[in-house]
């Protein structure tokens, strides 16, 4: 709610020391600055928001690396249970996270998080195209024979196995015997100019959601051969780069009490 504190405004329309509904322009910049969260939707059972980039969703090891999603979530909303995470995005990617408040919801997201029922979309940043300048094919991902007229109806499916590299953690690997398979839908939205370099803007949907998928997917040769911009992990971060250009802008799913469909967007900062 917003407090007035004052004189009677020139409106009439609100009392000194009333509460009234949050105002629609000011409050959703403050609101997320002042509770450190921004908080898509909530009720009494689950909670949705949109995570910065480069903060963690779960608390780390070590005191440095307490501060998260979760941290936050309970630290602002008491009757929390103990561990709400029924899924989790990286660190330095953006988007929409949900949580659950209540053991009966945590239990119910995360049988759908994990029988593939929950739908997710992401936009990514590609250093580079995926085309040379003669319009073929420039990376293993992309059909063969694509002319540069069709550069803007790009799609595809990248099936690759990964598994962690137990000698220089938290990497991930190609390995195609040990590997676990991911598999992510992609569709090519357009080339543009970021910070005067040439990039690609990419959706993703993924079927899967193995450990840095995406970010293999994208810049692994087998895969689309382009780094995410400002990854630090499978590309590079320039000095002009503030964060990963990965966001998590779409996700779709049940509600884990009234079965409800809940469809939810968050566009992309980028």
């Amino acid at each position: 709610a917003e407090f007035y504190y004052g004189m009677e405004n020139r409106s009439g329309t609100k009392e000194h020391k009333m509460f009234y509904s949050p105002c629609r322009t000011k409050c959703p910049v403050v609101l997320p600055k002042i509770i450190g969260l921004d908080i898509l939707y909530r009720d009494s059972h689950i909670l949705v928001v949109n995570k910065a980039p480069d903060m963690l969703s779960v608390p780390g090891r070590g005191d440095d690396k307490q501060d998260s999603v979760v941290a936050r979530v309970k630290r602002l909303i008491p009757e929390c249970i103990e561990q709400p995470s029924v899924h989790r995005l990286d660190m330095e990617t953006s988007g929409i996270l949900v949580l659950a408040l209540t053991q009966e919801a945590h239990s119910e997201l995360s049988r759908q998080f994990r029988d593939g029922e929950v739908q997710k979309q992401y936009v990514a940043l590609l250093r580079g195209s995926l085309f040379t300048s003669t319009g073929e094919k420039a990376k293993e991902g992309v059909k063969k024979g694509q002319s540069v007229a069709e550069k803007g109806n790009v799609s595809g499916v990248i099936e690759l196995p990964f598994r962690l590299d137990v000698d220089n953690r938290p990497w991930q690997i190609y390995d195609a015997e040990q590997g676990k398979w991911g598999t992510t839908l992609w569709q090519q939205l357009g080339e543009e100019k970021f910070q005067g370099a040439l990039v690609t803007r990419i959706l993703y949907t993924p079927l899967t959601g193995r450990t840095h998928q995406l970010r293999l997917h994208s810049a692994h040769e087998k895969g689309l051969g382009l780094p995410i911009v400002g990854d630090t992990l499978y590309g590079n971060r320039t000095e002009k780069e503030s964060r990963m250009m990965l966001h998590a802008r779409q996700i779709t799913f049940h509600h884990p009490i009234t079965k409800e469909e809940m469809n939810f967007y968050c566009p992309e900062s980028f």
